[in-house]
């Protein structure tokens, strides 16, 4: 398992909590890219994208935090390694946010329209991947090659 030294990056993986095996595998290695960074991933811990991104970061030794919409532990995914229980459905939405210095946004619906959202009202930096295209300031990208330039271009300025 990855290594913390504070200050630590942290980049949230938003998106859809059921998907088909490419989107699952662009979550894979965006979560790879977290752990390559050396950043701590944060997503809604659940399936989907969100357990795509965890299994990436932590099969490359990073560090994965789920913020689940339940209170009990045993929902997050196998690939997190900090279960955050908090019995707040949807609103918890708004923690994964928060959570994060910048946001990476694949695939996804309501929920992580709304979490594009929030990122954008806070000045957070979203990178968008086979995602919904509602404002400019998204970064888009096209392939995963595009989010780690992104990414790296978005760390310098953190």
């Amino acid at each position: 398992m990855g290594e913390l030294q504070a200050p630590f990056m942290r980049i949230g993986v938003i998106g859809a909590a059921e998907c088909p095996p490419d989107i699952y595998k662009t979550a894979y290695e965006v979560g790879r890219l977290v752990a390559e960074q050396k950043a701590v991933l944060v997503t809604g811990g659940l399936g989907g994208v969100m357990e795509g991104a965890s299994k990436g970061a932590f099969e490359n030794g990073g560090i994965t935090i789920g913020i689940l919409p339940t209170r009990d532990a045993s929902y997050a995914n196998p690939y997190v390694t900090i279960p955050i229980p908090t019995g707040l459905g949807h609103a918890r939405n708004v923690i994964v946010v928060q959570s994060s210095q910048l946001v990476v946004a694949i695939s996804g619906k309501m929920g992580t329209l709304s979490e594009i959202a929030i990122a954008l009202k806070l000045g957070i930096p979203v990178i968008g991947i086979h995602t919904w295209e509602i404002d400019p300031k998204i970064r888009r990208a096209q392939s995963i090659e595009e989010v780690s330039r992104h990414m790296s271009e978005v760390i310098k300025t953190l």
